[in-house]
């Protein structure tokens, strides 16, 4: 039976449109009392315990299939160290090809002078058949000349006319023509795949121009000349190739890497897909070697540019040496290995998330270009370099956005917070640091668990929140310890922080209308933990007491009118009769009681027996208006001064003018003299406690209760009298 009652709630947990309130309602409405939901808790939270017990299970039976995760993570990342090396090495072979290549063209074109100098040899024709000859001969080198001229140019003109044929083609893609040089390399249809799951998604036509990598989406419904349309244009520097290893149905797959997206797309088979890896991996070294030739033939100019301005404008003087180095016409060197290879060895940091290994490049960098701004290339170089920086910066940005996982407190965001302030990114840095603190002290306040008292609550809420913050402080101080600008920052956001904490703290223990008493341990909890920032040099005192003040005055005023409504009740039943406890422990109790406030000679206001020798109307006033001062003072600061000190005097006045009113209004002897001594106990025992105490929670006197005392209207003509006067 208990076992189908379970069933059947989870069955109703586990309904898609399953709605707390309204379930609660409903349960509420159901229950006969606080013992059928004692018992239906219960049962959620044995249901809660089984599902947690499940869930460990699983994470077990599945922790076989996390190990062969890791080690396929494993694996990828050492194929993408074997592909860097691999791509290493053959930049270095075309590096050496292409030297070989302008050594022979340059022998070459030697040769070809040579020959051309040479004169012909003649025969017995005389002058006039030599010249004949000779301009015939040239006229054929010339013929010759403009046939090898004109071929290339009309190859090229060839792939032009083959890329707009096939373009018209696609939709959307009329300014990609305008580029001049750009040519059509190869082109096929691909079936493009989801990343994750390997789905596919859409059948696309690749276009691999000299330059850039175009991809169209198929239009199965059209007619006609168009049957594409233009989906992405990627330059050929901006995307890695990886091959994606054949596993069950995936096969004869790549991926096109750009930062931060990944497409892959599959061939038809095996074949096309070499072909397509092949080619795309011989064009974007051929664009790599065209554009760094034209960078050193650029540089070469500018160079000979440079030292033939320099030679000008400085005239020779005797004593100069021409054949000596000037310092000041010393230009770097471009064409090292280590800077040509530096921005793709940025590209592989980045990927790989060495942050700090990118940076050491670039302030390598820097330092090295640091007497070369002027210098021809350095511009292109830094233009390239610049932009592995944004890449670099955007990585960085994103791993310090909120939305990253928040564990790991304020060190887990010390590395990217450190590489941005290297890039000189600082206050980018601290504003995300300090965005991400809030996020996760927003986070860990909504995941707190309300439970059990409000003081165990309030307890765990400031540990929480005093800790987290005074970490925050530290790993700030530690990172931005040269940059003292950023320190104002971080001051605006604690007040905010602790804007986020008074509203948790204020929810929990004003709005549910605690005890005075409850208030007050709460809020001395949250004093104590806030002096705690003192020993960092943060005191967020005045901030807590600021944002607390309005709800204390609240909390003081309802407090002061709950004791004034008791006492003005227990006054219209006042018979002026002495109390009776019954028993002696009652009796020691109420002394202890009296003694804990202050009140040291209760001793001589008690009889035999168990009586005392007051009336219970101005014991229970008494007790209550002690309890009111102990707590007021723990929630004292200067803004709430007046306010508690007019509280007292409120409240004191109700006794005041109680006593006064049946001093002048009894008419039997006795009771006239019972009154006058708890009128004795009232103005000369408890007021004075009252004042002493108030002015040592305080430091100043509380000169509003001294002229109640003092200026009372009782006044006793004579001790041995009864008689009053008003």
């Amino acid at each position: 039976m208990a076992a189908d009652v379970a069933s059947r709630l989870r069955r109703q947990l586990e309904a898609p449109r399953f709605e707390p309130a309204q379930y609660v309602k409903q349960l509420s409405q159901q229950s006969d009392g606080d013992r059928d939901l004692q018992e239906h808790r219960h049962k959620i939270q044995s249901l809660a315990d089984e599902t947690a017990q499940n869930l460990k299970k699983n994470v077990y039976k599945n922790y076989r299939q996390f190990i062969e995760t890791a080690r396929e993570i494993s694996y990828l990342e050492s194929e993408m160290y074997q592909l860097s090396h691999i791509l290493t090495e053959q930049k270095g072979i075309m590096d050496g090809l292409t030297q070989m290549l302008l050594a022979a063209d340059k022998e070459q074109q030697q040769y070809q002078g040579l020959r051309q100098r040479q004169t012909p040899l003649v025969s017995s024709a005389g002058a006039s058949s030599s010249s004949v000859t000779s301009s015939s001969t040239t006229t054929t080198t010339t013929s010759s000349s403009e046939a090898f001229l004109i071929l290339p140019r009309e190859a090229e003109e060839h792939k032009q006319r083959t890329l707009t044929t096939l373009l018209e083609k696609v939709e959307g893609c009329q300014d990609i023509l305008k580029a001049p040089g750009r040519y059509l390399v190869y082109n096929g249809d691909l079936l493009e795949c989801d990343a994750e799951s390997a789905a596919q998604v859409q059948r696309v036509h690749t276009f691999l121009m000299n330059d850039c990598l175009l991809v169209a989406s198929w239009l199965p419904s059209r007619r006609g000349a168009v049957r594409y349309r233009y989906d992405a244009l990627y330059p050929l520097d901006s995307f890695a190739v990886v091959n994606v290893k054949d596993n069950g149905p995936m096969r004869d797959m790549f991926k096109i890497l750009m930062f931060p997206d990944t497409r892959v797309f599959q061939a038809e088979n095996a074949k096309i897909k070499k072909e397509w890896l092949e080619i795309l991996d011989q064009t974007k070294k051929s664009k790599a070697l065209t554009e760094r030739l034209k960078v050193e033939r650029e540089e070469a100019k500018a160079r000979l540019l440079v030292a033939e301005e320099e030679k000008q404008r400085r005239p020779l003087s005797p004593k100069t040496n021409p054949f000596e180095d000037d310092p000041a016409m010393e230009l770097v060197d471009l064409s090292l290995e280590w800077i040509q290879e530096l921005p793709e060895d940025l590209d592989v940091c980045i990927a790989q998330r060495d942050f700090e290994g990118a940076v050491d490049l670039l302030d390598k960098l820097s330092e090295y270009l640091s007497r070369a701004a002027g210098q021809p290339g350095v511009r292109q170089l830094r233009s390239r370099v610049d932009q592995r920086v944004r890449r670099l910066t955007d990585v960085l940005v994103y791993e310090l956005s909120p939305g990253r996982s928040l564990r790991g407190g304020p060190r887990a965001t010390r590395r990217a917070v450190c590489q941005l302030i290297r890039l000189g990114q600082s206050t980018k840095a601290c504003e995300l640091f300090l965005k991400n603190r809030a996020a996760a002290v927003q986070t860990a306040i909504r995941q707190l668990r309300i439970e059990g008292a409000t003081l165990l609550y309030i307890h765990k809420l400031c540990n929480i929140f005093f800790t987290g913050l005074l970490d925050t402080a530290k790993e700030f101080e530690m990172d931005f310890a040269g940059d003292s600008g950023c320190y104002s920052a971080f001051v605006v956001w604690s007040r905010s922080a602790t804007r986020l904490f008074v509203d948790a703290f204020s929810k929990q223990v004003f709005d549910s209308k605690e005890s005075l008493s409850t208030t007050a341990e709460c809020v001395e909890v949250a004093k104590e933990h806030c002096s705690k920032l003192s020993e960092i040099g943060l005191d967020l005192t005045f901030t807590l007491q600021a944002l607390l003040v309005k709800d204390i005055k609240a909390a003081l005023h309802s407090y002061k009118g709950i004791i004034m409504e008791a006492t003005k009740h227990r006054n219209s039943e006042e018979m002026w009769r002495k109390m009776n406890l019954m028993t002696p422990e009652a009796l020691a109790k109420l002394k202890e009681e009296m003694k804990a406030s202050g009140i040291t000679n209760f001793d001589q206001y008690t009889g035999d027996d168990c009586w005392v020798n007051l009336s219970y109307t101005i014991v229970a006033f008494t007790k209550q208006l002690m309890a009111f001062l102990e707590e007021g003072l723990k929630l004292y600061f200067p803004e709430l001064h007046m306010v508690l000190l007019e509280s007292l005097r409120e409240i004191i006045l109700v006794a005041v003018q109680h006593v006064d009113y049946s001093l002048r209004c009894e008419q039997d002897p006795e009771k006239k003299v019972f009154i006058r001594e708890n009128v004795s106990f009232l103005y000369e025992t408890v007021l004075p406690v009252v004042e002493r105490r108030f002015e040592e929670g305080v430091g100043t006197p509380a000169k509003q209760l001294q002229d109640l005392r003092n200026g009372s209207r009782i006044i006793r003509v004579n001790p041995e009298s009864t008689n009053s006067f008003v």
